[in-house]
């Protein structure tokens, strides 16, 4: 039976995942039976074989692709460095060294900022780094927890997911590649994730709306309520947030924890690549993870001497931590196979195929980032995985952008932003609760003041994406920034609220 022939059964194993991914808030659970489903259809009922062929013939295949089993190596390097970072104490050092000039409302604000923006690598530690670190400066000057919070959350997965050489850009990378492989597509992955990241709208207005904001001295909504009890001193909530622990903290670390092993990598990198024509010219995808894993091992072992080097951890400890790291991606690494695995599953039923059929005549090419956007949106909002909406998204919407003609890096971008988009305004996101809690507030109150920042944000992002979808030009973000301050100054006029610089420390 031809692919095709399937019809709407071909959609089966997708609804089931999006189903039980939101109903199980899981995304492994949902993508595992959506696969399993699939070989189902694909062979007949038998519960015993359909495992086995899942194994055979979808999860061992997907492993063993050389260029996908780059990307699950690169992920284990990235996660033991990361473990390192955040563990050396190196953050809080580094952290620390900001909060000696901040004599203000707004040096605070724009300092917390930066600092975030700064420790982009790890986007779960910035949290519980930024938070707690700044959370006696904010105290002081009488800003309230729930804009810290606003803050560290917006310079967490928002700034990571720009960055082409960590775990954000390397999963999405991979995910964009097994497509590209799929329909055909010539062209880098690595390229691909480039040309889009102008196109993450999301991302790029939720970073520019915090110093928009800090400089106009105006709130609006929940959020000017919040500072105008801080500025009264009713404001300032029991402390409930999380600690700087021993394990983040360490009284020999220093910033050079996290700088040089930066420019270590960064170094490596360019080292490896130059000679590859790197970065005027495409370099080879597995040339490419190799050169980052030799990156990322050799980042590794600067940190770990520098920890020896200044008596914070001993090798064993060090070694410990670094291979713990590295067993944390497990989930990520189950995420990738399961999510590649559902793309065969999906080209062997015909699913692309039949959604493109009913999407020919129904709507124009270019509402397509629209409406990626907007599903993207949905979608993580309910399950609180912007990375699991990625996995189920990414193949569908690069296969109906393929096959209708719409702009392929503008609907890329599209399903980062609308995933990052319900990620940072659900209430069940890793990133939402940390950020609560390394800020000192109620998860709730956390949500409930930064949601009409972020539903303008949206909103922006749609209008955005729709005039990409047209002109497919890249420097439609210049004036989406644009209309994201006037808009903020029009909310500020009809129901802003000013919140005076006037508060200094001690």
């Amino acid at each position: 039976m031809e692919a095709t022939d399937y019809g709407f059964i071909s959609i089966i194993p997708i609804i089931l995942t999006l189903g039980i991914a939101v109903w199980a808030q899981n995304v492994i659970i949902g993508l595992f039976i959506g696969v399993f489903s699939g070989v189902i259809i694909l062979n007949g009922f038998n519960p015993v074989m359909t495992l086995s062929i899942m194994v055979s013939d979808y999860f061992v295949p997907q492993m063993l692709s050389p260029s996908q089993a780059g990307i699950l190596v690169l992920m284990c390097f990235i996660g033991g460095l990361v473990a390192l970072m955040e563990r050396s104490g190196g953050a809080v050092a580094f952290a620390t060294t900001m909060t000696h000039v901040i004599t203000s409302r707004f040096k605070a604000q724009i300092a917390t900022w930066m600092t975030g923006i700064m420790i982009f690598f790890s986007d779960l530690g910035t949290p519980l780094i930024v938070g707690p670190i700044y959370r006696p400066i904010t105290d002081k000057l009488k800003i309230s927890r729930v804009k810290l919070a606003w803050i560290v959350d917006t310079t967490a997965s928002p700034v990571a997911v720009l960055i082409p050489f960590i775990g954000w850009g390397v999963y999405s990378m991979g995910l964009i590649e097994k497509e590209y492989l799929e329909i055909g597509r010539v062209e880098n992955s690595f390229d691909a994730y480039m040309s889009a990241i102008p196109f993450q709208f999301y991302s790029l207005f939720a970073i520019i709306m915090v110093p928009l904001v800090a400089i106009s001295g105006y709130e609006f909504g929940p959020m000017a309520r919040a500072e105008k009890r801080a500025q009264e001193g009713k404001g300032l909530v029991d402390d409930s947030g999380m600690e700087i622990s021993d394990t983040i903290s360490h009284p020999n670390a220093k910033a050079i924890f996290v700088w040089l092993p930066l420019l270590v990598m960064v170094s490596v990198m360019f080292f490896l690549l130059v000679p590859l024509g790197f970065p005027l010219n495409s370099v080879p995808s597995l040339a490419f993870r190799g050169a980052l894993s030799s990156a990322y091992f050799f980042s590794a072992m600067t940190l770990i001497a520098l920890l020896l080097t200044y008596g914070v951890k001993s090798f064993k400890e060090s070694i410990t931590i670094y291979l713990g790291g590295i067993s944390k991606m497990t989930s990520v690494l189950i995420i990738l196979v399961l999510a590649w695995s559902l793309s065969s599953v999906g080209k062997n039923l015909g699913t692309a195929q039949f959604i493109i059929s009913l999407a020919e005549g129904n709507f124009a090419p270019f509402l397509v980032p629209m409406i990626a956007f907007l599903f993207g949106a949905i979608m993580s909002f309910a399950t609180g995985s912007s990375w699991g909406t990625y996995a189920i998204m990414m193949p569908l919407i690069i296969a109906v952008a393929d096959a209708l003609g719409a702009p392929m890096h503008v609907s890329i971008g599209a399903v980062l932003s609308g995933g990052m988009f319900g990620d940072h305004c659900s209430p069940i996101s890793d990133t939402t609760i940390l950020s609560a809690s390394g800020a000192g507030c109620s998860q709730f109150d956390h949500v409930r003041t930064q949601l009409p920042y972020e539903m303008l944000n949206g909103s922006i992002c749609v209008i955005s994406y729709i005039t990409a979808g047209l002109t497919e030009s890249s420097f439609v973000f210049i004036p989406g920034m644009v209309l994201l301050g006037l808009s903020l100054y029009m909310m500020n006029k009809i129901a802003g609220a000013k919140i005076y610089n006037t508060s200094s420390v001690e």
